[in-house]
């Protein structure tokens, strides 16, 4: 039986990968990877650093699946984003399922390698069960998560997730448009192609940056 291994890579740092994922890039004999094209070269780069300083096992492979296009959603309401976010994820599920039907022989390892969180919904489980509901390919599958760039973002600026006794609050960006929820003081927003909390009328509201698929905010 094919095992298929979901290596999270994090945020993308070098040194942000786990010993577990480490041990599973050197179980593995060929990795897919989605290739975002030429504006996100430098995650293919970080990929290829990251197999050159931790796979010490010679003669892997390589397999570039690109990456469908998607519908951005930024007029969509939730439903139709939702709608428009599944037939993104169908189309990858698609693509990734074509490419170990055609490129992988029986009982040979080959993990996916992703860049960003275990906290993403696109992650892990959703997709590759998409693929298995498909039957172009049977195998078995494990997840093996990276260090979230929420975890990271806090680390890089000295702040914890939440104050004592308090929820931690992950969001995408567009639901806080009109503000953070009632009752409700720091937020972790997601996936913000703008600058989502400029508009939010609060004096005292601090934000922590960093070049990665969060960004953290605490008044």
């Amino acid at each position: 039986m094919r095992e298929l291994l979901v290596i999270g890579m994090g945020p993308g740092h070098l040194d942000q990968i786990t010993v577990q994922a480490v041990r599973a890039l050197n179980r593995a004999e060929v990795f897919f990877r989605i290739d975002k094209g030429d504006g996100r070269s430098g995650l293919n780069a970080a990929r290829e650093e990251i197999l050159a300083r931790h796979v010490s096992r010679p003669g892997y492979r390589v397999v570039d699946v690109p990456e469908p296009p998607r519908d951005r959603c930024g007029s969509l309401d939730q439903a139709g984003y939702e709608g428009a976010v599944g037939d993104w994820h169908q189309a990858r599920a698609e693509l990734i399922g074509k490419a170990l039907q055609h490129r992988v022989i029986h009982r040979r390892v080959a993990p996916h390698q992703e860049r960003a969180d275990p906290v993403r919904p696109e992650l892990g489980g959703q997709i590759i069960d998409r693929v298995l509901a498909s039957g172009v390919v049977s195998f078995e599958y494990s997840v093996i998560p990276g260090v979230t760039s929420v975890q990271a973002l806090a680390a890089a600026h000295r702040v914890p997730l939440n104050r004592v006794g308090e929820p931690i609050h992950i969001t995408p960006a567009r639901r806080i448009a009109g503000g953070l929820p009632d009752g409700l003081d720091s937020a972790v927003v997601m996936l913000d192609r703008g600058f989502t909390a400029a508009g939010i009328a609060e004096p005292s509201l601090s934000v922590f940056w960093a070049p990665t698929s969060a960004r953290w905010m605490r008044c």
